[in-house]
């Protein structure tokens, strides 16, 4: 059976999306063409503003509504700390925690050579020019990548380029708690909490 151009493009751009499988993009476009019209107006409205309305940080590289972003703007947050993580999702799962009070960083990935992804791929430079200002003393900065191959190998790149120009600088590794092999984002809040209180000096 031929199936309609329409469908079988959105079905195409579903498969795009990691996680979602030919089964599963054929669902969801099915599911979409029975829903009245009004809500599948107000589904491509809010696809077509998720880049319009959004920007990314000018310090941190988060995703925000505005430049700087509400977390880098907080006059109460402790600005002495930075911690870093690959993904703005990885932001969410620790504010979920109430544990943690400083600035945070965002790389967007991390560094994988299987996948052509080397350092200037990610906002590592934007890291190291906020750790360099004189007018804002960074004392520690949390290296918050996943504990995966990846996220172990960006972890040292990223200590070996700060211990460069800044050997002052206190820089911890997430503790106990996050299992080896596991995306941050999917972790709960009791095992996020106890990684950031058992921290270790790189």
């Amino acid at each position: 059976m031929k199936i309609a151009k329409p469908i079988a493009a959105l079905i195409e751009s579903f498969e795009k999306l990691p996680g979602i499988g030919p089964k599963t993009a054929q669902r969801l476009t099915f599911y979409l063409l029975h829903i009245p019209e009004s809500q599948l107006k107000i589904f491509a409205e809010n696809l077509e503003n998720l880049k319009k309305e959004t920007v990314i940080c000018s310090i941190c590289k988060n995703v925000g509504e505005e430049d700087p972003c509400s977390l880098c703007s907080d006059s109460l947050r402790d600005k002495s700390t930075i911690l870093v993580v690959e993904q703005p999702l990885d932001i969410l799962a620790f504010e979920k925690t109430s544990k943690y009070h400083g600035l945070y960083h965002v790389l967007h990935g991390s560094i994988s050579p299987l996948e052509n992804i080397g350092p200037d791929e990610l906002y590592i430079e934007d890291l190291l020019k906020r750790i360099k200002e004189k007018k804002k003393k960074v004392s520690e900065i949390i290296i918050a990548t996943n504990p995966t191959m990846e996220g172990e190998a960006t972890a040292m790149y990223l200590t070996k380029q700060i211990r460069a120009f800044n050997s002052k600088v206190k820089i911890t590794r997430l503790g106990v708690g996050v299992p080896t092999g596991a995306d941050l984002e999917y972790a709960d809040e009791v095992t996020l909490s106890q990684a950031i209180m058992g921290r270790r000096e790189l």
